[in-house]
């Protein structure tokens, strides 16, 4: 996938907010600690140097390959993608693994209708990158039908503060609420299930990825969105096939692990565009590896759910595999 480099996260920092109730050389010791281990991190996890395939066009009901668009190009429906490098596809291979992809085919199949892709996401985006995002939706032209976001890993690995981070995201949807779009939105993940990352560092970054989960879930809803809550859904299924769902710098997704995403927003993108839900089936999981099969019998029924760690009760599930 191209020249890496060091991983430039600062998870210390947001780790070292776990120690603020301790003193003197118990708060040191821990601090040295989860530096040390942030360090240990950025040595395994790539920096993201490489462009995530873009297929940004018109989609069709009846499938095949989509139509760039111009001034002229129909369409009925258009969606627009923001977030960061979960929101490209970061870690696919080709344009058909990318979730904006995934979720226009899987949009224009379930309504019949042409959908036109638009993708604002930047990779590395944290939440303060989202009103620049919309600004230039608003350049480009007239706002779009729905709006996906995917957005908060970043927030945790700079950090950015629970709060304010929530905040962020919120006034982005509502924002785009006043301008129209029906807004989803795939909150926070789950920390735990990157094992690059080593414990107690794990553990205090998983923490503080659900507590901004749970914040982004209220201003999401507040704000008149859809949160669909990614560390609930889709981490058990991490858990149990990393190599399956892993892109190889085990810290991205893979098309699997992307396809998994699709199949919770898709649902809850079609409801709120009013198209019928009861007939969506779930995308394809393609794997990385010739034995899929196996593989994909782990990921198993997402319906199976761990007990939720969040506290956001899922909108829909559906099956994964």
């Amino acid at each position: 996938m191209g020249n890496r480099a060091p991983h430039r996260t600062a998870i210390a920092v947001a780790a070292a907010a776990a120690t603020v109730s301790l003193t003197g050389s118990a708060a040191l010791g821990a601090r040295n600690l989860l530096n040390g281990q942030a360090d240990q991190a950025r040595q395994i996890i790539p920096k993201s140097w490489d462009v995530p395939p873009r297929a940004d066009g018109v989609y069709s009901p009846a499938g095949g390959e989509f139509e760039k668009w111009h001034r002229g190009v129909p369409f009925d429906l258009h969606l627009m993608i923001f977030g960061d490098s979960t929101a490209t596809g970061y870690g696919c291979v080709v344009a058909d693994e990318v979730p904006g992809v995934l979720l226009a085919r899987g949009l224009a199949r379930m309504s019949g209708q042409r959908v036109r892709l638009s993708t604002k996401a930047i990779v590395g985006a944290t939440s303060k990158g989202l009103s620049g995002q919309i600004d230039a939706m608003f350049v480009a032209g007239t706002p779009p039908h729905a709006a996906v976001i995917m957005i908060g890993a970043n927030d945790i690995t700079k950090p950015n503060g629970i709060g304010p981070s929530a905040r962020r995201v919120g006034a982005a949807v509502e924002r785009l609420k006043r301008a129209g779009a029906e807004v989803v939105v795939g909150t926070c993940p789950d920390f735990g299930v990157i094992t690059a990352i080593p414990q107690p560092l794990r553990w205090v970054a998983r923490s503080q990825g659900l507590r901004l989960a749970r914040a982004q879930a209220a201003a999401i809803r507040a704000a008149g969105g859809v949160p669909v809550p990614f560390s609930d859904l889709l981490a058990p299924e991490f858990y149990r096939a990393p190599e399956l769902l892993f892109s190889p710098d085990m810290f991205h997704p893979s098309a699997a692990g992307y396809a998994l995403a699709a199949n919770q927003l898709l649902p809850a993108l079609c409801r709120q565009l009013g198209v019928p839900t009861d007939a969506v089936a779930p995308q394809s999981m393609p794997s990385r590896t010739l034995d899929a099969g196996a593989l994909l019998g782990r990921v198993g029924n997402i319906s199976r759910l761990w007990k939720r760690s969040t506290g956001v009760p899922a909108p829909i599930v559906v099956t994964a595999s």
